[in-house]
C-alpha cells in the first residue's frame, strides 16, 4: 500500500514537472495520460472530444483532458471514437454492454439512454453527484437520467432545442399560435419568399421537429411500458390535429411542397443565406451558424422565438443532447468516469462548444451563456421534452417520416397515413 502511494506520488511529480515539449506524451491519438500509469479507463466518445474536426475545438478538448489527467496521475484514458453513424454505434455498444465487453466509460445518446437502463447495463452514478447538482438540472434532464428507483444512471451534460427563426424585416412580430404562423407564412410569400421551411424528408430531425406540435397538445407516443399509443383514443385525435396542421401549412401555400425534400438543418441555413425564406424551424445551434454565414447587416435582421403552439399557452420544444455513462462494475472506474463527466463536460465542455448546459446555474457561470440569446434559450428549455427512450422509438420515428411524406405530398389523407404508420409500428413492437 505504501509502495502504491509512493508510485502514485512519483507519477504525480513527473506530470507536474515535465517541460512543455514533453506534454504531448500525455496526449496521443488514442491515449490521455502516461503510458506507464498503473490504472486504465477505456473511454468511447463522439466528436465532442479531442477527435473533433474543428482544430480549435479539438485542441480545447485536448487541454481539458490533459488538465483532467494531471489531477489523476495514476490513471490513463484509453480513447476510442465513434463514427458518424451514431444509431449503429449506439446499437453496437448496447450489444457489447449486454455481453459484458463495453468500454468502461462512454457517450450515450440521450434518446436511447432508457434502452440501456432497461437492460440493466449502466453503473450507479448517484454517489458522485450532489443533491444540489441534481436539483439544478432542468426537469426533463433529471427525469431522463434516473431509473424507476431514482438511481442516477448517467450524466446528461449538454442539450439543445428547436425554435422558430424569422427575418424581422419581413415578419416583424413573433407568431404565438399555429394560426399566427400560417398567416406569417402566407404574408412572407407575398413578399417574394417561399414561406415557412422545416425538415419533412426521410430524416430523424423531421420527426423530432414536428413532435413539438403533438407534445404541445399533450400527446404521447408510448405508455409507461413503452407500448405505442399514438394511434389510439385521445392520442390519435391529438396526433391527427398536429398532422393536419402541417398539411394545412403546405396546402395553404404558407409552406412550400419542397419541405418533403428537406432533411438537413444545413438546407435551412442555406435558404436563409440565399434570402429565399423568412421563417424556418431549426435548432438553437443554428444562430451561431447564421452569424458566421450572413453579412453583419443581414444577420441583424434575424431573430428567434419559441415554436408556436395551438394556443399561446400550449408550447413544447424537442430537446436532445448527450450523456456520459459507465458500464464498469469496478467502483474506481465508475467514479473516474463520473469525475470525467463533471470536470470535462459539465460546464467546460459546454462553454468550449457553446452547447447548452443542462444545469440552470451554469448559464450564469459562463459568460458565453450570459447573452440575451442564450438566456432566452434557457427559458425555452422549461418547455423542453425529450424523445421517449423506449426501444420502439426508432421505428415510430421511421413511420412518422414515411407518413409525413405521404401526407404533405398529397399521396394519403392524414387518418389513412396515421393508421398505416400505427399498424406498422405495432407489428414491429410485437417483434421486439
Amino acid at each position: 500500500m505504501k509502495r502504491a502511494f509512493v508510485s502514485a506520488l512519483a507519477l504525480s511529480t513527473m506530470l507536474f514537472s515535465v517541460p512543455a515539449a514533453f506534454a504531448q506524451e500525455l496526449a496521443t491519438k488514442d491515449r490521455i495520460g502516461l503510458a506507464a500509469a498503473p490504472k486504465t479507463l477505456t473511454v468511447r466518445l463522439t466528436n465532442d472530444s479531442p477527435n473533433n474536426a474543428d482544430p480549435a475545438i479539438a485542441q480545447g478538448y485536448q487541454k481539458l483532458f490533459v488538465d483532467f489527467i494531471k489531477k489523476h496521475p495514476d490513471w490513463k484514458l484509453q480513447m476510442q471514437f465513434m463514427s458518424a453513424d451514431i444509431g449503429t454505434e449506439q446499437a453496437k455498444m448496447l450489444e457489447q454492454a449486454k455481453a459484458g465487453n463495453a468500454p468502461d466509460c462512454a457517450a450515450v445518446d440521450s434518446f436511447v439512454l432508457s434502452q440501456f437502463m432497461v437492460n440493466h447495463v449502466l453503473a450507479d452514478f448517484t454517489p458522485y453527484f450532489s443533491k444540489d447538482e441534481v436539483a439544478d438540472l432542468f426537469p426533463f434532464i433529471r427525469n431522463g437520467i434516473t431509473d424507476k428507483d431514482q438511481t442516477i444512471r448517467a450524466w446528461w451534460w449538454d442539450t439543445d432545442l428547436r425554435v422558430l427563426y424569422r427575418n424581422k424585416s419581413i415578419v416583424p412580430d413573433a407568431p404565438q399560435t399555429w394560426d399566427d404562423l400560417k398567416k406569417a407564412g402566407v404574408a412572407s410569400v407575398k413578399e417574394g419568399m417561399e414561406g415557412i421551411l422545416f425538415n419533412a424528408g426521410r430524416y430523424e430531425g423531421s420527426t423530432f421537429d414536428w413532435l413539438a406540435n403533438y407534445w404541445a397538445l399533450g400527446g404521447k407516443l408510448v405508455d409507461d411500458t413503452g407500448k405505442p399509443v399514438f394511434g389510439e383514443g385521445e392520442n390519435k385525435e391529438k396526433f391527427l390535429k398536429a398532422l393536419t396542421y402541417y398539411k394545412d401549412l403546405v396546402d395553404s401555400g404558407a409552406a412550400p411542397k419542397r419541405v418533403t425534400t428537406i432533411g438537413n438543418y444545413d438546407d435551412l441555413n442555406a435558404a436563409a443565406a440565399a434570402g429565399t425564406t423568412a421563417l424556418f424551424i431549426g435548432g438553437n445551434w443554428q444562430l451561431a451558424q447564421l452569424k458566421a454565414t450572413l453579412d453583419e447587416d443581414e444577420f441583424a435582421n434575424w431573430t428567434f422565438s419559441p415554436i408556436p403552439g395551438p394556443t399561446a399557452d400550449q408550447r413544447s420544444t424537442g430537446t436532445g443532447g448527450w450523456t456520459i455513462a459507465s458500464f464498469s462494475k469496478d467502483k474506481d472506474k465508475v467514479e473516474m468516469c463520473a469525475n470525467l463527466a463533471r470536470d470535462i463536460y459539465m460546464g467546460p465542455g459546454n462553454a468550449l462548444q457553446q452547447q447548452l448546459p443542462t444545469r440552470k446555474s451554469l448559464f450564469d457561470k459562463y459568460p458565453v451563456f450570459a447573452t440575451e440569446a442564450n438566456k432566452t434559450f434557457a427559458e425555452a428549455l422549461a418547455n423542453g421534452q425529450a424523445r421517449p427512450g423506449a426501444p420502439i422509438y426508432p421505428e415510430i420515428s421511421n413511420q412518422i417520416q414515411i407518413m409525413m411524406g405521404d401526407v404533405l405530398s398529397g399521396t394519403k389523407q392524414p387518418e389513412e397515413a396515421l393508421n398505416a404508420a400505427f399498424k406498422a409500428t405495432m407489428e414491429a413492437y410485437k417483434r421486439l
